[in-house]
């Protein structure tokens, strides 16, 4: 099953030659012939902020679907599972397409940190007004004409006009036109465990998880700790804790029996700052040491 969509995959899709020019690039809708294949939902490596100024289509996650029938902007990140399905021939307006290389902590300062735009959960898509849109237009605008330039400092004069556009958005009513609706605990519960499946199968020893308990979770998907804990245990029977742990485990014995990384490598991937905190995890949640584990696994193959 396809995990992502990197950059060259999406500029491939497209039609487009590979961008190579950096860590940020702007166009306009129209330049951009969509797909003619429906893509399945499914993460994106990069971020990517649209202003559809024409066109009409859904845009599809994976537990809701949201009608785009008029202006709208839209965040999208590489926590969140999508895909576009348009409805209209006509597209037009503007997207911009970035990395974490250009994601810096002057676009996650203190306003902006709680920003749907590093969210997995929260709304994603708004209606701008008129006056928003006409804004909106002139700040892509101006991006468009400064990637080109050969100004030094072009990529933080850029940050700053994407803090308009996601300052814009906090202003703006979020979209209220969900369907397809599941109960509030099944959604918490498929973005927990859609955003705790991202982070697996670790492929290199210098690939790191980057949460590893339910605080983390809850802060990343925009909820109380207790909150979440308690979707998860309507809904699975499990806390959040277990999962995290059951998950941790699954991928601890795959990394045991299929690689031969040493077990400092595999407790720095898993999010272990020490291996003796690993070994002590892993013989708790299975009653093997990881070398214990491992022997025994080569044994019987």
């Amino acid at each position: 099953m396809k995990s992502k969509e990197t950059l060259s995959e999406f500029y491939a899709l497209h039609g487009q030659e590979y961008a190579k020019t950096g860590q940020f690039n702007v166009y306009r809708r129209e330049d951009f012939a969509c797909s003619q294949q429906l893509q399945p939902v499914y993460r994106r490596d990069f971020y990517k902020i649209s202003m559809i100024s024409e066109g009409t289509g859904i845009v599809n996650y994976a537990d809701k679907s949201i009608k785009i029938d008029r202006p709208a902007v839209t965040f999208l990140n590489p926590l969140i599972p999508y895909s576009w399905e348009p409805t209209s021939v006509n597209q037009s307006g503007y997207f911009c397409l970035f990395t974490e290389e250009f994601v810096s902590q002057t676009l996650k300062n203190e306003s902006l940190s709680q920003s749907v735009l590093f969210k997995a959960g929260g709304d994603h898509i708004f209606f701008p007004d008129d006056e928003s849109l006409a804004l909106l237009k002139t700040v892509y605008e101006n991006m468009m004409h400064e990637i080109q330039s050969d100004y030094l400092h072009k990529y933080d004069l850029i940050r700053s006009y994407v803090q308009i556009i996601m300052h814009e958005a906090m202003k703006m009513q979020p979209s209220a036109s969900f369907y397809r609706h599941t109960n509030a605990s099944e959604r918490i519960s498929t973005l927990f465990l859609d955003l705790l499946d991202r982070q697996f199968f670790i492929d290199s020893p210098e690939q790191i998880i980057t949460l590893k308990n339910a605080n983390e979770f809850a802060e990343q998907l925009n909820v109380h700790t207790n909150h979440l804990n308690r979707a998860l245990k309507e809904t699975t029977g499990k806390t959040t804790t277990t999962l995290i742990s059951d998950r941790m485990i699954k991928e601890a014995k795959s990394l045991l029996q299929f690689s031969n990384w040493n077990i400092n490598e595999i407790a720095y991937c898993l999010g272990f700052e020490h291996s003796s905190n690993f070994n002590v995890f892993f013989k708790k949640q299975t009653g093997d040491s990881p070398n214990q584990f491992r022997k025994r696994i080569v044994s019987i193959s």
